[in-house]
């Protein structure tokens, strides 16, 4: 068991408090601080200081040491897949007027099986070339291209669909993922 007296230096352990010791008494130790607050701690919580402990470090150890948090930070920061970094996105926009020079005396139904076409076209040729990720842009509009759309991706066993980017394509874009086999 550690025995402390008046006068005695002392930190604590699990701290960053340091004192003197003012008085013992049984199993409790009564320090005042270097800010002159009195506080008690069990003789287990403190240990004794000889003398003045002061730190000297220099310039050079300072900068070895920002010099390495940077770099481990940096390391951290910039961690992608390779996978991720290296999988083209492909963007596949159905809006009517992308496909056709003019979409004039073309009914609604004509217009559908244009962009369903197309879509189901750049769909194959991403599945062929093993392109992972492919995003239709088909427009707000009343949904109708793209429910159809979800209905073409069901077909296929090997896709997971969900919404694009909200910040890049707003509510108007589907983003497919190829699931490619090993």
């Amino acid at each position: 068991m550690k025995t402390f007296k008046e006068g005695d230096k002392v930190v604590v352990l699990d701290d960053t408090i340091s004192g003197v010791v003012v008085s013992v008494s049984g199993q409790l130790v009564a320090i005042v601080t270097e800010e002159g607050f009195e506080l008690t701690y069990a003789p287990s919580e403190l240990l004794k200081t000889e003398k003045e402990e002061v730190l000297k470090v220099s310039n050079y150890e300072v900068a070895q040491v920002k010099l390495e948090k940077e770099v481990t930070s940096k390391k951290k920061q910039g961690v992608t897949k390779v996978k991720e970094r290296n999988t083209p996105k492909m963007e596949v926009d159905l809006h009517i007027h992308q496909l056709v020079p003019s979409s004039r005396g073309m009914s609604n139904f004509d217009m559908l099986n244009v962009q369903m076409e197309t879509a189901k076209r750049q769909l194959e040729f991403a599945i062929r070339k093993r392109i992972r990720k492919v995003v239709f842009i088909h427009g707000v509009g009343e949904g109708v291209l793209k429910e159809e759309l979800f209905y073409l991706f069901k077909k296929y066993s090997n896709i997971s669909y969900y919404e694009a980017d909200y910040q890049k394509y707003g509510l108007g874009a589907t983003e497919i993922y190829i699931h490619q086999n090993p």
